[in-house]
């Protein structure tokens, strides 16, 4: 057995895993309300598995982009992307129940929501460097970093994963 790997939940069950919330009504261009759960990480090989939770009407997750090379599985509901391209171009993802992904390392920034009725995503993230996330302000400028260690850090503490204030604390 490898003692690197730290489950948290045994199985997946909507009903049953652990989900916190996260809101920002400082956005003013979209709604930022989603939940998430952490399922499991190994911080040494550099993996971490989470739910993410869109609520009903097209509510966001923060804007982002993934450092580490990322699988989605589309569990319930809808998945969009906007991805944000150096030359300003945008390409549009819509995933379905069922969908699968898998994204490379450095991937382009971006925005997400889920659907009308929402929508309920696995991702599996291999970060290399230990990297997961990279966050945008209003205007993709000022970036953070979040890695494995700062997302667990902030899950045992009972923060929010990337929140900068939560973030800070953590680094101190």
């Amino acid at each position: 057995m490898n003692n690197n790997i730290t489950k948290i939940s045994e199985r997946y069950d909507p009903l049953s895993v652990e989900w916190r919330n996260y809101k920002d009504p400082s956005c003013k261009d979209f709604i930022i309300d989603f939940d998430y759960s952490l399922l499991g990480y190994d911080i040494k090989n550099g993996r971490l598995d989470m739910l993410l939770r869109y609520p009903k009407g097209k509510s966001h997750c923060r804007r982002h982009r993934h450092v580490g090379s990322t699988l989605t599985l589309v569990l319930e509901g809808e998945q969009y992307l906007t991805e944000l391209n150096l030359d300003g171009s945008k390409n549009t993802i819509h995933r379905k129940k069922g969908d699968y992904a898998l994204a490379k390392a450095d991937a382009s920034p971006h925005l997400e929501h889920g659907g009308e009725m929402g929508g309920i995503v696995l991702l599996s993230m291999q970060a290399k460097d230990g990297l997961l996330f990279e966050y945008f302000d209003e205007n993709m400028q000022n970036g953070w970093t979040v890695s494995i260690e700062e997302y667990v850090e902030s899950w045992n503490s009972g923060s929010t994963y990337g929140d900068k204030l939560n973030l800070e604390l953590i680094n101190e």
